[in-house]
């Protein structure tokens, strides 16, 4: 698909798939209108990786790209998603951009959200081997910290540490995804050569919600 001089949203959940699309599109001629980031229903974190809207805003400014958000429940976020994109319609922007590698079923679901809005939909990431996608992430300049591992697939230990290529490696020896498409993990990032400048944070607590170990970061 070719997208240069489209204005395109991303669907962004600000870790590293998005980020990766994102800069892709960009690389491609697209032109960055806006993010779309959906909420939990009190308005306050992310639903896909639980990421505090400071934190997201601190994104959106770093890149110099609006952000939108919407809170909803899961019950109602189709209709939500899709009253979204019919709005940013009438900005003339033309194509959303998506960051799953290989999720048939959550792909689906987008190309159609886009096409009743009257959309576009684009995946730069779709079908590319995995490992691939994450070393490209990290031979760009991206910076990204894990703060979600699935309780009983991946070890809390890893909440907070860097992706590089070293815990690529050792994700290869515990044989999990190492992309984390099935929800082995989630990351944040914090920088790299689309943002202006990097994301200063700092660690706080860890907390267990709904199968999953959540790293709160603070910025």
């Amino acid at each position: 698909m070719d997208i240069k001089d489209e204005a395109f949203f991303c669907s962004w959940s600000g870790g590293k798939d998005s980020c990766l699309s994102l800069y892709y599109a960009i690389q491609e001629g697209g032109i960055p209108d806006r993010l779309i980031t959906m909420l939990t229903e009190n308005k306050k974190r992310s639903r896909a990786h639980g990421l505090s809207l400071d934190l997201l805003k601190s994104q959106s400014m770093s890149l110099n790209i609006p952000l939108t958000t919407f809170s909803t429940s899961w019950k109602d976020c189709e209709n939500n998603f899709l009253s979204v994109l019919k709005d940013i319609k009438k900005d003339g922007i033309k194509v959303g951009v998506f960051g799953d590698l290989d999720l048939e079923e959550h792909r689906d679901w987008v190309k159609n959200i886009c096409n009743r809005s009257g959309l576009k939909a684009y995946h730069p990431l779709w079908k590319k081997p995995k490992r691939k996608v994450l070393e490209e992430f990290v031979d760009a300049g991206f910076k990204a910290i894990i703060i979600v591992v699935k309780d009983g697939v991946l070890d809390k230990k890893y909440l907070g540490k860097v992706i590089d290529k070293n815990l690529i490696k050792e994700f290869g020896k515990i044989g999990i995804d190492p992309a984390g498409e099935n929800g082995e993990y989630h990351s944040v990032v914090t920088g790299g050569p689309i943002f202006n400048n990097e994301i200063d944070y700092e660690l706080e607590e860890q907390f267990y919600d709904n199968g999953c170990w959540f790293q709160n970061i603070r910025v």
